[in-house]
């Protein structure tokens, strides 16, 4: 087959030209134009729209776009002039309903006139870069209407002047407002804002400038903060009812500087209703509507957090620093925690947990308790009395809150070593004289310690338990090998001490009576043939004694006593009378023990057993004392405690600082070595911050004694000055 003949075909145009009626454009025109006449005078039901339609979309199709677009703007120009004359006519009230009435036709009328003129909307505009129908009707209704000499001010005043009655307690039509404003802002967001927001926000400005300054002249701080809450409230609600969402930010910001920033200072110090006052008298409401507004403004709660710390460390510095309070340890501490418990309720019920405010608390309670060098004492203290008495018949839960709650100001201490000092004496005595409320208690603080400082800090006190629990052992093996033969004399309980564990002092041990003596000795024999290479020394300044007495008429009581006092009165089996000198030399009880003793066996009514001439409060080395056949008691046993100052003496206050500051001493030179270890050459600014940063968890080291530690290891030639730079040091390996 022979390949066929490929054939182009082109459609060409008619040979005739079409000629279009020169007067079409007109008539045409017309019938568009009465349409929209029409359409703005109601008359539309009338209408074909389909026909008006096609004629809009000839015209655009024979070219004649640009006479249907003038002719559109012409004519809603015209009716847009007739509006204005009636809208202008308007008196009174009247205003904005008839232009929120001629609002709502022009929109109704311009969405049948886009219908009708869609095709030119389509085509015609975008390729002329027109603007759309419908853009141009909210142009014209803008420039015509909104922008018109007589009712753009007017319009503008009649609005503000609503919100100022509706400000003042009037009721005013809110769905006639909404409409308005919504009508502004469809015109664009350049409209609203200019003829409208920022008018509005200068008079809200003016208003809340005189109002706040009104009330603060006349309320107390509770009632400003009531009001200005409110007034905040209310315009949030009219953001919400008439006004643009986005005016909401402009609009509080305004009440916000008018009302809060702009007296946030005089409020915070206003005199008897201030921030102190709420906060003194646990007015939670009121500090919570303080923290949320002042939250409002930039530096808000800043002054507040201020204010706060400032009244906090004065009232904890007056608290540690007054005379009176340091009388009493546990009361001293009760305080401390019962104003911790007072800011902590405030922080959580009216500051929302705010952390800023939690650790400006903490910042002021480690600042003012610090300033007592007796805290770490104190809290011990406090310790020692809820573990002994202070915890009977409560629950675990309640123990557990206690606990915790001197964890905190434990954490508080920078002199952790000092307490834990004195917190070893106290368990020891606890400890040996069974008066412990609670073992798990104990040990359930000596657990929140380790956490807290770790194993070090705790390994001697858990040695301590221990000791307790092998004691008994060792107790029980002793009556089961020599119970036979100490069955006639006096019994008794030994406690074995590791001598690392206590706080044990080496005391010249005190003459014992004969028949104690002899058990003891059997122990002694008992305990060395058991255990080898150890040694025992009793600490007879540590013990307790239960002794059976006899009183005139046959009056029998059983006495616990120390063992101290204990020697005292078996001193009285053999005489009536005895002199100071006399039972001292045949006790050898320490001067000082020895008068606390004699005076809570002689002068503490209800537990005179000894009499004392001349009769006194105070133990003299002239004194005399009797066997007081009068006493009697209505408790068969009665328990006779020795005179002792909770807290300790100046002496012993100096001993015991004595003995921190020894302890120190190896733990600085270990972390100055730790630190030279690891980075061979260093300056001693930088080896004194170093050290200080390793060893604050327990204690602040003085850099005076850091230094001297120095000294110290160079001396034994741990470390060594540069030879050129004499603030250098270098480790010697």
């Amino acid at each position: 087959m022979s390949a066929q003949k490929k054939r182009n075909f082109q459609i060409e145009a008619f040979k005739h030209r079409v000629v279009v009626d020169p007067k079409y454009a007109e008539k045409t025109w017309k019938i568009l134009e009465h349409a929209i006449h029409e359409i703005y005078n109601h008359n539309a039901s009338g209408l074909s729209f389909e026909e008006l339609y096609r004629n809009a979309y000839n015209m655009v199709l024979h070219k004649f776009g640009e006479k249907l677009y003038s002719g559109l703007v012409s004519t809603m120009t015209s009716h847009l002039k007739e509006i204005a004359n009636s809208i202008e006519t308007a008196q009174g009230g009247l205003f904005l309903e008839e232009l929120n009435r001629k609002w709502a036709e022009h929109n109704k009328a311009l969405q049948m006139i886009r219908d009708i003129l869609m095709y030119m909307d389509r085509t015609f505009i975008p390729s002329t870069h027109k603007t759309p129908v419908h853009e141009l009707g909210l142009n014209l209704w803008r420039d015509h209407i909104i922008h018109s000499i007589k009712i753009h001010k007017r319009l503008q005043e009649t609005l503000l002047e609503l919100v100022q009655h509706e400000r003042t307690g009037e009721v005013i039509n809110r769905g006639l407002m909404r409409n308005v404003t919504k009508m502004l802002m469809d015109l664009g967001s350049s409209v609203y804002q200019e003829d409208f927001e920022k008018p509005f926000l200068d008079v809200s400005s003016d208003f809340y400038r005189l109002e706040s300054q009104q009330f603060i002249e006349c309320c107390d701080c509770g009632d400003y903060l009531k009001k200005a809450e409110k007034r905040l409230n209310e315009e949030i609600e009219r953001v919400s009812h008439y006004l643009d969402t986005k005016s909401e930010p402009k609009l509080t910001n305004v009440v916000e500087k008018e009302m809060i920033e702009s007296h946030m200072h005089r409020l915070v110090h206003m005199e008897n209703s201030g921030l102190v006052n709420m906060i003194v008298n646990d007015k939670y409401e009121d500090l919570g509507r303080m923290y949320n507004l002042f939250r409002r403004v930039s530096t808000g709660l800043l002054l507040i957090r201020d204010v706060m710390t400032s009244h906090i460390r004065e009232i904890g510095k007056q608290l540690v620093t007054d005379p009176e309070r340091l009388k009493d340890p546990v009361d001293f501490v009760q305080r401390l925690l019962d104003e911790k418990d007072k800011h902590d309720k405030i922080i959580s019920s009216a500051f929302n947990n705010d952390k800023t405010f939690q650790n400006a608390l903490n910042s002021s309670f480690e600042y003012f308790i610090n300033l007592n060098p007796r805290s770490p004492e104190f809290i011990s203290l406090f310790v020692d009395d809820k573990l002994r008495k202070g915890l009977k018949g409560v629950t675990e839960e309640d123990v557990e809150i206690v606990l915790d709650k001197v964890m905190m100001l434990f954490r508080y201490l920078q002199e952790k070593d000092v307490f834990e000092k004195y917190y070893k004496q106290h368990l020891a005595k606890r400890l040996l004289s069974g008066k412990t409320v609670s073992d798990d208690a104990e040990r359930s603080l000596i657990v929140k310690l380790k956490t807290e400082c770790g194993y070090q800090f705790t390994s001697k006190l858990e040695g301590m338990f221990t000791d307790m629990k092998t004691s008994q052992d060792t107790m029980q093996g002793f009556h089961a090998a020599v119970g036979a033969e100490i069955a006639e004399g006096p019994s008794l309980t030994v406690q074995v001490l590791t001598t690392g564990s206590w706080p044990t002092q080496s005391v010249n041990t005190c003459n014992l009576p004969s028949e104690i003596l002899g058990v003891c000795d059997k122990f002694k024999t008992y305990y060395l043939g058991t255990h080898t290479g150890r040694r025992l020394s009793w600490q007879t300044n540590m013990g307790t004694a239960d002794l059976k007495a006899t009183f005139g008429k046959g009056q029998k009581h059983e006495l616990n006593v120390s063992t101290y006092q204990m020697c005292i009165l078996m001193l009285f089996n053999n005489a009536d009378r005895l002199s100071y000198k006399e039972i001292e030399q045949a006790t050898e009880i320490p001067a000082s023990d020895l008068k606390r003793c004699l005076q809570s066996l002689a002068c503490v009514k209800g537990k005179n057993v000894l009499r004392k001439e001349p009769m006194s409060k105070d133990i003299a080395e002239d004194d005399a004392f009797y066997f007081n056949d009068k006493f009697s008691s209505k408790f068969y046993k009665v328990k006779i405690g020795t005179v002792v100052a909770q807290k300790e003496s100046e002496p012993e206050k100096q001993e015991t600082r004595q003995r921190v500051e020894e302890d120190r001493k190896p733990q600085i030179e270990a972390a100055i070595v730790r630190i030279m270890k690891s980075r061979r050459v260093l300056d001693h600014n930088n080896v004194v911050a170093e050290v200080t940063k390793q060893l604050q968890s327990r204690f602040l080291p003085n850099p005076v004694v850091i230094k001297k530690r120095i000294e110290s290891l160079i001396e034994r030639e741990f470390l060594e000055r540069d030879k050129t730079d004499r603030k250098l040091y270098r480790y010697l390996a």
